[in-house]
């Protein structure tokens, strides 16, 4: 079934690498042999594991292999395994002749022979950073990759399995929505002065949260997968798009989740509807926020940002001083909370009771508005 084997020791370090008809030529050399009735890969895994232990009249450790199969192709060993070749048995091979003569040389380097090989090293890291960044190199598989519109189909497909193999965890976002809708919803009552001035006040704070913590998941736990498919040829804007599709289903839940606790028990005055298409954009624009500090952060700092910011820019939007307004106004209209206040507090939305006693929209008075929206800056 395949052609070439490669055994890897801890740390990555390569043991064997080559034709898999000689794998067990390559170990019997050692005097490794392998027993009757057992698959021979998962023999040399053992070993390498220190499962199996390895008799000291053959000469060698399993912590030597990937030393002895440097020697064996005439690789130069690191300075730091120099110390593991001592008590080694001699290599046979092909290279061995030339290994061995590295092997030979364990005497301390000089300074400034350590120090050409650390610029030598830096430099060939170096190089390789600017050559997988920069330049272009020839693609050898002989294969077409797909346009953007398929790549794109595939990721929703495969993103849609994985949301529903995350359905408790989306329950349990849900769930949080409904608990912190109920307690907000008690605790901020609406009055005719106010018009639920606090209540909505602490909705952007709380759904602003919430969404950002629950759309850091989409971006920050799959960078290292992005990076890995991304070299081979995966479109960036696929990628995006088909993550952002399958939110669309938590955006447009969210905010009837939040409603149906918070509207029932602060029964606001403007009407369902109206609550929800703010919700809706608010929970679009801090889900967008959250992507780009999933992207550009560790999931620890993208964490404390998206706690942060609602808070302060909520702040920032209420914040009301005659003597620091004139700069703190324009750093208000950038912040997503005001238009998200003012959208749910603005005066053509609030049903005001007429003289009999009715709420209807078209009775709404000028004195009413001018009350709403003082409070709402109070």
């Amino acid at each position: 079934m395949f052609d070439d084997f490669i055994l890897l020791a801890k740390g990555g370090l390569t043991v064997y690498h080559g034709p898999v008809n000689k794998v067990e030529e390559y170990f019997s050399s050692m005097g490794i042999n392998v027993p009757d009735r057992v698959n021979p890969p998962d023999y040399f895994i053992d070993i390498l594991e220190g499962i199996v232990k390895l008799s000291p009249s053959l000469g060698v450790t399993y912590k030597q292999l990937p030393v002895r199969w440097m020697l064996h192709n005439g690789y130069p060993v690191p300075m730091d395994m120099l110390d593991s070749i001592e008590g080694m048995a001699a290599p046979s091979g092909e290279g061995s002749s030339r290994g061995a003569v590295t092997a030979g040389q364990s005497e301390e380097p000089s300074f400034a022979g350590e120090l050409w090989q650390d610029v030598k090293c830096n430099v060939e890291m170096k190089k390789d950073i600017l050559h997988i960044n920069f330049l272009s190199s020839n693609d050898l598989s002989n294969r077409n990759t797909p346009g953007v519109f398929n790549q794109y189909k595939y990721f929703l497909g495969r993103l849609s399995k994985q949301r529903l193999r995350e359905a408790r965890t989306q329950a349990v976002d849900f769930l949080i929505l409904l608990l912190a809708g109920l307690c907000l919803g008690t605790l901020a009552k609406v009055s005719d002065e106010s018009f639920g001035a606090t209540g909505y006040t602490y909705t952007v704070i709380a759904v602003s949260l919430l969404s950002k913590i629950a759309a850091l998941r989409s971006f920050s736990l799959d960078k290292l997968h992005y990076w890995r498919e991304s070299s081979s040829g995966m479109s960036s804007l696929a990628y995006f798009l088909s993550k952002d599709t399958v939110d669309h289903f938590s955006t447009l839940i969210k905010p009837l989740v939040y409603l149906s606790m918070f509207y029932f028990f602060n029964n606001p005055r403007s009407s369902v509807t109206d609550n929800y298409i703010v919700l809706l954009c608010l929970v679009y624009c801090v889900t967008g926020i959250a992507y780009v500090l999933a992207i550009f952060l560790q999931p620890g700092p993208a964490q404390l940002w998206s706690a942060l910011l609602p808070v302060v820019l909520t702040l920032v939007a209420t914040y009301d001083n005659e003597d620091d307004s004139k700069y703190v106004k324009y750093l208000s209209d950038l912040c997503y909370t005001k238009w998200a206040l003012e959208a749910f507090l603005r005066p053509r939305r609030i049903l005001v009771p007429d003289l009999r006693g009715n709420y209807d929209g078209s009775s709404r008075m000028k004195e009413d508005r001018v009350i709403a929206w003082s409070s709402w800056k109070e």
